[in-house]
């Protein structure tokens, strides 16, 4: 228990009795909820230009579609922490950069910065560049076609979209070169390449898809994305995510389908197939020095280590770094040569970044906490940082929540340790049989044993 002093025998019996009350209303699954879809407020969601006041100062979450910036784009990002934040640069789930600790009324300096960087192309579209992409594609010979054309369009053609300006800023595109990685994020509509040239077109966690030219794959994926908009526009309620929209019946999938076919695009439908494992790359060096990976504890990069990475891609030919899903970094190396390679390796390793694939941090993951969160009820990244020792090697990831929301939170199957009003957490995970287990952890150095009680 994080506290000053244990309390005594008898209250945390008392708590724990309480702890498993709450335990028969937790829900089931082991992802976050979906979300009403209708909702009494417009969406908050934080950008370059709307910033959120957090109790560390204001934030700013910069879209970094697909995760490519420049070696320029990444100093003008380092520059911005510095002189207008906290000095750290923060990896979100969508390879997004948040800046916190921002001072009050610096939005328009910071507007200017990003904007003369290259980071704003177009101020009506800031919050709306949501597109992961697959972080190795076109560098280790694996997925069926680099992706980096279809990221290029895409973002270009949301920024030429008068209507993509009405999507929500949680509104996700994923663009997956077919190894599968980013096509189990949850994306709200997701493009797939396949052998023989085609792709995917998928929308939300829907099984059907349909299988399209690659060729149009970005058209495709916008035209989605704009029906999206109409509908939820007519359903007379605010609907940010494409299940929401299904969960209320839709005729998304026939409009999308009609809205293809009229413009040209040959449509066949096909079984959208499971999901694939989404999963960052290995920390290491790629292939035959084709690219750097490495990862961010907690997602959280000091200045230090953000230049360093920056230098090594700016000393690169392709000159540029791709932010993951998974809060890593992967730095493109091709024609460096492999000595000079593993020894840059070395120096990030040096800087406290994870350079190899047995670090515990690649299984932990935890939202900001206090103190930059007024909602939170715990320090979470303190106390995952003292519970390091007593993550398992195997099964699923961990998860600390600060509060019910369970902000930042990846998809897929996690244990969740979500902070719970008068200290401790809710340790809970969904089971093989599909069962929920949930039991109470009292103090963060006793996660081994509280694992042990809900895992087989």
């Amino acid at each position: 228990m994080v506290r000053d002093a244990l309390p005594g025998r008898g209250i945390l019996v008392q708590k724990a009795v309480g702890m498993l009350a709450a335990m028969s209303t937790a829900p089931r699954s082991s992802s976050p909820p979906a979300a009403p879809a209708g909702r009494n407020r417009g969406d908050a969601c934080p950008g370059s230009l709307r910033l959120h006041a957090a109790d560390d100062g204001a934030l700013a979450r910069v879209r970094v579609p697909g995760g490519v910036l420049t070696a320029g784009r990444a100093e003008a990002l380092a520059e911005a922490a510095l002189r207008l934040g906290d000095g750290e640069l923060h990896l979100t789930s969508r390879g997004n950069v948040q800046l916190r600790g921002l001072r009050d009324g610096c939005g328009a300096e910071l507007a200017g910065l990003l904007e003369a960087a290259g980071l704003l192309p177009s101020r009506a579209h800031e919050r709306v560049r949501n597109i992961v992409a697959s972080p190795l594609s076109g560098l280790d010979g694996r997925g069926y076609r680099d992706v980096r054309p279809w990221l290029t369009a895409l973002d270009e053609a949301l920024c030429r979209s008068r209507k993509a300006r009405a999507l929500s800023g949680r509104f996700l595109f994923a663009l997956d070169d077919g190894r599968g990685d980013v096509a189990g994020l949850g994306a709200d509509v997701t493009v797939r390449a396949v052998s023989g040239g085609g792709a995917l077109l998928g929308l939300g966690r829907s099984g059907e898809a349909w299988l399209i030219p690659g060729q149009e794959a970005s058209r495709a994926a916008l035209v989605a994305a704009e029906i999206f908009v109409d509908l939820a526009g007519a359903s007379g309620t605010q609907v940010w995510r494409v299940d929401e929209l299904f969960s209320c019946g839709t005729e998304l999938p026939a409009r999308v389908r009609e809205a293809l076919t009229a413009g040209g695009i040959a449509v066949a439908v096909r079984d959208a197939g499971r999901p694939g494992a989404a999963g960052g790359p290995s920390p290491g060096v790629v292939g035959e020095a084709a690219a750097v990976a490495v990862h961010a504890p907690l997602g959280r990069l000091t200045a230090l280590q953000w230049r360093e990475l920056t230098r090594l891609a700016s000393l690169a030919p392709a000159g540029e770094l791709r932010l993951t899903p998974w809060r890593g970094v992967v730095v493109p190396t091709a024609g460096m040569g492999s000595k000079r390679v593993a020894e840059w390796l070395g120096r990030l390793l040096a800087a406290g970044l994870v350079t190899g694939p047995g670090s515990p941090w690649l299984r932990v993951g935890a939202c900001i906490g206090r103190p930059g969160c007024a909602r939170s009820l715990a320090d979470v990244r303190k106390d995952a940082a003292r519970a390091l020792g007593a993550v398992p090697a195997q099964g699923p990831p961990l998860y600390w929540s600060g509060c019910e929301r369970r902000c930042g939170r990846p998809p897929g199957d996690r244990i969740d340790a979500v902070a719970v009003p008068g200290g401790g957490y809710r340790l809970s995970t969904t089971g093989p049989d599909g069962a929920a287990h949930s039991t109470f952890l009292d103090d963060p150095s006793r996660l081994a044993a509280a694992l042990a009680e809900i895992t087989p």
